[in-house]
């Protein structure tokens, strides 16, 4: 898992609008809690030759919300997973704290947090290059989001 500090956060560096903290429950020494934003975007990037070859990734954003959180319920955020140099435009759109009248796509890890899939990539000989995930969201106000990073691992089939 890259952590949240290993993540590009834009105005991460920027109290106003994050905080960086640490949750006893949690692996990772410093999280990213949003305090308020209205252009969300966090980028991650890993090298292919690193991977296994021939193997199937899912990348996954792990996060957990505050009780006083805002803009998430209604409005999606996209997620984008390509490799470096050919970004399709390709996004999954998704709602990361639906009401209860919609589907939730995000599963519960415990403690609080969840995690949802991102995308996929096949990693096929390990010189496929870098390897880009991202979660944007432009549209509107955002609060109460803790990151505490994204993951990949290897996924069943093709």
């Amino acid at each position: 898992m890259a952590g949240a500090s290993s993540l590009c956060i834009a105005w991460g560096d920027t109290p106003k609008y994050w905080k960086w903290t640490s949750l006893p429950q949690l692996r990772f020494l410093e999280v990213a809690k949003l305090n308020f934003v209205c252009w969300l975007y966090v980028k991650a990037r890993i090298e292919t030759k690193i991977l296994s070859i021939r193997t199937n990734y899912a990348a996954y954003l792990v996060f957990k919300f505050i009780d006083t959180r805002y803009g998430f319920e209604t409005r999606q955020v996209d997620f984008g997973v390509y490799f470096d140099g050919s970004d399709n435009g390709e996004r999954r759109k998704v709602v990361l704290d639906p009401p209860a009248n919609m589907p939730k796509l995000s599963q519960d890890r415990g403690n609080g947090r969840m995690e949802i899939e991102m995308g996929e990539f096949f990693n096929e000989t390990g010189e496929d290059g870098t390897v880009v995930y991202s979660v944007f969201g432009f549209d509107d106000a955002k609060s109460g989001i803790i990151i505490q990073g994204i993951e990949l691992r290897p996924k069943s089939g093709r």
